[in-house]
């Protein structure tokens, strides 16, 4: 989700705040990375972010090539969700190489009454 401190002054102001949350299965790219050699030919070559990364030694992440929707819900979040959710991605990178904010850790296990609505889609494909 966004991050911690954004979300935290959003419940400050409002009370609480709404996410909207599409859920599904996802594919991804094969293992010899055919979606995103062919992404990279497309856009020119290696980026910025991404030369900075191999000089890191950090590993690169596999690519989504599909998502098809199952389910979309609907959630309050408020202190409470905050409180039993904690956070995550510290001392994570933005593609500029700033430090990244520590997102919100929405556990749906987690949840019950927040989860104020959803659709599901799963019946229709099946």
């Amino acid at each position: 989700m966004n991050d911690s401190e954004a979300t935290a002054t959003g419940i400050e102001k409002f009370g609480s705040v709404g996410l909207i949350l599409a859920m599904g299965k996802v594919e991804y790219n094969d293992e010899q990375r055919t979606f995103q050699k062919w992404h990279e030919a497309i856009k020119g070559g290696k980026s910025k972010y991404e030369l900075e990364r191999i000089k890191r030694g950090a590993w690169s992440r596999l690519r989504k090539t599909e998502f098809n929707l199952e389910q979309i819900s609907f959630i309050k979040i408020d202190d409470n969700v905050l409180i039993k959710c904690g956070s995550f991605q510290r001392d994570f990178r933005n593609s500029n190489g700033r430090p990244r904010r520590e997102k919100v850790l929405l556990d749906l296990e987690k949840l019950d009454e927040e989860i104020v609505y959803f659709l599901d889609f799963k019946i229709h494909y099946e």
